[in-house]
């Protein structure tokens, strides 16, 4: 094989002409000089339009490609300046880059591709670049995509839901489409102008397309609904609920413990024998939250002895118990359970299982909603824990644009492909 058909197939670039290769051995750098080819020469950098040239604007520029082997491999062009008639002067267009870049194209989707799949450390170290580098390719790729992929075609079934991406109280709020589980969008903030961005990026018309959003009792999440689409029918998220209840049972868990821990003091100030309920009481924490069918054998022998020493404690549990079966029966069963759980609940005289009864009422059009329609926050959930993932691969995002950025690419249905290959990696 010929040299130059040899470099041509190694370089791989689109609409160039190799004019000679340097190899480098001090640097460990491969230099390629190339040439636009005719045909792809003077178009305008914007609108692709064939234009006069203006002038050799910053003469000869290098962009990084990928390596050969150990060695770094640059393309080095001319990038003359083109009089557009519509786009004024400016630098014509690159065929293996993008404008502004100091990347070849194939370069980037290979960075872009590594950062979906690698640590931050592991992508810094095997490219040889830094990480806010790597930041910005994967924002090029995504804005790529994201210019010639319309990710909210079709869009009628949504979640919403907030997550931490750092501590000192950082949220993003992030949309997946229910029906297909992609992550549709990302947002700097935990509010409801937050989630207008989300909608004003919708418009009008998708935003009456929705038919469903399912997100938890956040007000201003509801409150944004309510503003943007009207005639969406929302549904309480269900584990939230049962969160509630879980919540309130370790309230009532805590008040057995206090009772138990102040019968112990006044016991060792009298001389009695302590009964050591507070210490059991501490420790059946995880045997209260846990589902029935996930529980020890160890952990049903502290359900046992809690139903036989505390019924109030054990009421609790069976009202939380109760409401769990609320969302597994579903439908009009669930809705029927609902009423009767809401019955023995206002009545159980325990005042935090009461006090949930009330929120549960206020809310009950969201949850009976739910209940119809069979929609949870599980897929949100499920995209939060590879958020948080993607966070921690990377050991935390100095700036949240670059990972929604990420997290886009990642899960938003348009992942990156690794040059030379015909199929997504």
């Amino acid at each position: 094989m010929r040299n130059k058909s040899l470099w041509d197939a190694l370089l791989g670039l689109t609409d160039a002409v190799i004019e000679a290769v340097d190899v480098e051995e001090a640097t460990g750098q491969i230099v390629a000089q190339v040439r636009i080819k005719a045909s792809a020469s003077r178009r305008c950098g914007r609108c692709l339009r064939r234009c006069p040239r203006y002038d050799r604007g910053s003469g000869r520029r290098r962009w990084r490609h990928l390596d050969a082997g150990v060695l770094m491999v640059w393309i080095e062009a001319e990038a003359p300046r083109v009089a557009c008639r519509d786009c004024g002067v400016v630098t014509c267009h690159i065929p293996w880059a993008r404008a502004g870049a100091g990347h070849t194209a194939d370069f980037d989707h290979h960075i872009a591709w590594l950062a979906t799949n690698a640590s931050k450390t592991t992508v810094a170290t095997l490219i040889r670049i830094a990480w806010r580098t790597v930041g910005a390719i994967v924002a090029r790729v995504w804005a790529d995509i994201d210019a010639v992929e319309d990710r909210f075609a079709n869009l009628r079934r949504i979640v919403i839901d907030e997550i931490s991406y750092k501590k000192g109280h950082r949220y993003l709020t992030i949309v997946v489409d229910h029906d297909t589980g992609r992550l549709l969008w990302a947002g700097v903030g935990q509010d409801a102008e937050t989630v207008d961005e989300f909608f004003d990026i919708l418009g009008p018309q998708r935003c009456a397309a929705i038919t469903h959003v399912s997100a938890d009792a956040a007000h201003w999440i509801a409150k944004s609904v309510r503003t943007h689409c009207p005639n969406a029918i929302r549904c309480a998220d269900a584990f939230h609920v049962v969160a509630w209840a879980t919540k309130a049972l370790d309230q009532v868990r805590r008040d057995a413990w206090n009772a138990a821990a102040g019968r112990a003091r006044n016991s060792a100030v009298t001389g009695r024998n302590s009964t050591g309920a507070a210490r059991a009481l501490k420790t059946c924490r995880w045997a209260l939250w846990k589902n029935p069918e996930d529980l020890t054998t160890r952990q049903h022998d502290k359900l046992a002895w809690i139903a036989k020493t505390d019924p109030r404690l054990w009421r609790a549990y069976l009202l939380k118990e109760g409401l769990r079966h609320v969302f597994k029966a579903k439908g009009a069963a669930g809705r029927a359970a609902l009423d009767r759980w809401l019955t023995w609940a206002a009545r159980c005289r325990i005042p935090a299982f009461v006090e949930l009864a009330s929120t549960i009422k206020r809310n009950r059009t969201q949850i009976d909603n739910a209940l119809d329609h069979n929609l949870s926050n599980a897929l949100i959930e499920s995209m939060n824990t590879k958020i948080r993932r993607i966070t921690r691969t990377a050991y935390g995002f100095t700036n949240p644009e670059a990972l929604i950025a990420l997290a886009l690419l990642a899960h938003g249905g348009h992942r990156p492909q690794l040059p030379g290959r015909t199929t997504h990696g």
